[in-house]
């Protein structure tokens, strides 16, 4: 199955800034989207960005202008640039891809996968 593995969280003050990393791995074909979702104590789970393997980005309203999400399809990775960041983006961040892996059959299969979460805060 395709593995994620995030790193850049951490502890930011406001206005400051953060760099998030997530690259996949394990027998990958095709990563037709990748993305980062968010998880605040207490709330459900909320897309943060998305992008296709054309370079066709999404936004939440809340992080437009602030946040830029970009991927090296070479790495199989996925970026999120935060700026300006403020209290209210503290939240356990998600990488998230689907696409197409080889099985261990050696057909392929579609995928869905998660990464593990890497906590950003912000805080002064």
């Amino acid at each position: 199955q395709v593995q994620l593995v995030e790193s850049g969280g951490g502890l930011v003050q406001p206005g400051g800034s953060l760099r998030l990393s997530c690259a996949a791995s394990g027998g990958i074909f095709t990563i037709n989207v990748m993305g980062w979702y968010r998880q605040a104590p207490g709330e459900q789970r909320e897309l943060v960005a998305t992008i296709t393997s054309s370079g066709r980005t999404n936004y939440t309203d809340s992080v437009k202008g602030r946040f830029t999400i970009s991927r090296d399809n070479a790495k199989n990775t996925v970026y999120l640039r935060m700026n300006s960041l403020k209290p209210e983006d503290t939240a356990v961040y998600y990488c998230n891809a689907e696409g197409i892996y080889y099985s261990r059959s050696g057909y392929r299969s579609n995928f869905r996968s998660w990464g593990q979460g890497t906590q950003v805060t912000v805080s002064s």
